[in-house]
């Protein structure tokens, strides 16, 4: 079967046009952010808006590589969330429901690429699968953190650092100004149990 005449072909073109938005959408979140004073939000969903940016650039890609001619257009029918506002608490939980969505709906063009013989494709969707399951991982604890009032304020003796300068110090909660190079509280980088599931996400994929 050839790319072009299969339900792959027309999923790839899906999950361009999934991540693109996706990417615009946590674009907002993380302006939202920023001008907030949450610089150190900001700076985890920068992280992800570029990821999001390279999931694209693959499905594009695969779509591309397909071809030997100029590709004017390939039809396509979906619905797409257009949930989020201009509140960043609830912006981030959205964007954890929608990361969960996007994780179900590729194994299940995984499991339809695999059907139709595009074992490579199928193993790209997986992989950017895990990924978003990570990513709904991260804006869930950040909602959570955010909503619960515990992004700086710990149970335990916490390691904080200032993200603009390294200054290091240990507490329940953090400074107010860092006392090296007077940065706000918001660039103090997030202390989130989600970085230690891609730590184990990781180790396992590497087996």
């Amino acid at each position: 079967m050839k790319l072009n005449e299969s339900r792959t072909y027309e999923n790839l073109a899906r999950s361009y046009a999934s991540e693109c938005q996706a990417r615009t959408r946590y674009e907002f979140i993380e302006y939202g952010a920023r001008i907030n004073g949450y610089k150190n939000i900001a700076d985890i969903i920068d992280e992800i808006v570029y990821q999001e940016f390279n999931h694209a650039r693959m499905f594009y890609t695969f779509i591309q590589d397909s071809e030997t001619q100029q590709i004017d257009n390939i039809e396509i029918v979906a619905g797409f969330p257009f949930r989020e506002k201009w509140d960043l608490c609830e912006n981030l939980r959205l964007a954890s429901l929608d990361e969960a969505g996007e994780a179900n709906v590729y194994a299940e063009f995984a499991t339809i690429a695999k059907e139709e013989g595009f074992l490579e494709i199928e193993k790209l969707f997986l992989d950017i699968m895990r990924v978003e399951i990570y990513h709904k991982e991260i804006f869930s604890e950040l909602y959570t953190q955010f909503r619960e009032g515990t992004l700086y304020k710990k149970e335990q003796p916490t390691l904080w650092v200032c993200g603009d300068c390294g200054y290091m110090a240990t507490g329940l909660e953090p400074w107010d100004e860092c006392p090296l190079c007077k940065a706000k509280r918001g660039s103090i980088k997030l202390v989130l149990d989600a970085l230690k599931l891609r730590e184990k996400m990781n180790a396992a994929s590497n087996k």
